[in-house]
This record gives structure tokens, sequence and C-alpha cells, in this order.
């Protein structure tokens, strides 16, 4: 009686850690997953969405599906992302990042938004390979200019390294996010690529994407051509 019960409890024991050790990887996956439909559906607004000429523009793309935002008085925001940079050879395997930091401010109670994060320049894009920076002081940011075309008298290709838009209850516009921190989501990276693969790695393109992250290079390669192509 006690060798098969003991047998049953290692399966049981064995099933456990295996499906603990799938979690994150499923998590991850519908992480790139979600950041995909989110792109999607922002610039598929009609008269709404990231401008054209921003996008076309953008050296990296970063989206983070579901920003937690909340408080009384002192807020705060905490919120996990995928980021992909341009190559020679396309859009580059996606880097997985936290972001978070204390907002100041009258705010009562709690939001999920959706964040999108252009990073529009050489400096930007180097601060952002170092995998640990901070909006308004490493990396200058601004909220970015919303609808079709940019209007001819913004300046958003000389006032931030990075610019930022939120999403929530349907109203897409620009987002202030000064004093956020950025670092590498370490325990992401390696649930989807099965080991660690630093930012730099992965966001120069010297790795291959795996095939669970096609559904968001291939969406953000969609629409940076035909905002290229205006």
């Amino acid at each position: 009686m006690r060798k098969p019960l003991v047998l049953a409890l290692a399966l049981c024991l064995l099933t456990t850690l295996l499906s603990a050790a799938g979690e994150g990887d499923t998590k991850a996956t519908k992480r790139v997953e979600s950041a995909a439909t989110v792109l999607d559906e922002i610039q598929g607004a009609p008269d709404q969405g990231i401008p054209q000429e921003v996008l076309g523009s953008a050296e990296c793309v970063a989206v983070i599906p579901t920003l937690l935002k909340g408080g009384f008085i002192v807020g705060g925001r905490y919120g996990k992302g995928v980021a992909s940079c341009r190559t020679p050879k396309g859009w580059s395997a996606p880097a997985f990042f936290t972001i978070g930091g204390g907002s100041f401010g009258l705010q009562i109670g709690g939001e999920a938004v959706d964040l999108v994060m252009l990073i529009m320049n050489k400096d930007g894009m180097k601060n952002l390979l170092s995998s640990n920076f901070k909006l308004g002081a490493d990396a200058s940011a601004a909220a970015g200019p919303v609808g079709r075309h940019a209007s001819a008298d913004t300046d958003w290709k000389m006032r931030a390294q990075v610019l930022t838009y939120s999403r929530a209850r349907g109203a897409f516009a620009g987002l202030e996010l000064s004093g956020a921190v950025i670092k590498q989501d370490k325990d992401s990276t390696r649930d989807f690529y099965g080991r660690m693969v630093p930012f730099k790695t992965s966001l120069e393109g010297n790795i291959e994407a795996p095939q669970a992250a096609y559904p968001f290079l291939n969406t953000l390669a969609k629409w940076a051509k035909a905002a290229e192509g205006k």
C-alpha cells in the first residue's frame, strides 16, 4: 500500500513542478501576443493612434499591455512589457522589461492602461540597451503627439529621446512618464528564451527571434512599413 501511495505522491509533485515551470513561459508568450494586439488596435483606430511620421522615425518600439496606476495623493505605476528595435535585418528579437516608479499629483482610485513607448534616436536607444534607466533623468521623455499625422509645428523630433502614449477605456493620448524606471525582466527573458539573453544581444539583432515572437514582430513590421510609406 505504501509504495503505490509514494509513487502517486511523487507523480503529483512532478506534475506540479512541470506546471510551474511552464507557467512563466506561457505568461511571456501571452505578453508578446497581447503587445501585438494593443499595437494593432491602436494603429487600426480611425484618425487616432501614433502619427505615421513618428512611428516611421522610431528606432525602437516598446509596448506594455496593462500598466497599473493607482493611489491616493501619491500614486504608483508598475507593468511588464516587450520591446524591439530596428536592425539591418529587420525588427529585432523581443526584449522583456519591467517599468515602475512613483508619481505625484492628485490621484484617487486605480486604473489599468496600455502603454506604448517610442525610442526616437540613437541616444534613447543607447539608454534602452543599458536595460536599466530612468525616464526624465537618463533619457528625456515626453507625451507623444496623437493623430494620423503629426502637425507641422510639432517638435517631437528634437525634444525627447522617448515619446510615450497610453490607452485607457478606449481613449488614446500622450502620457507623461517622467520618473519611471525601466529594467530588464530577467525571469521572463529566461522563460521565453530558455536562458538569459542580455538586452543588447536581442535588441541589436544578435539572436534569432523564436517563432513565438512573430505575432508582435509581424504586427510591428506591418505598421512601421505602412508609416514609412507615407
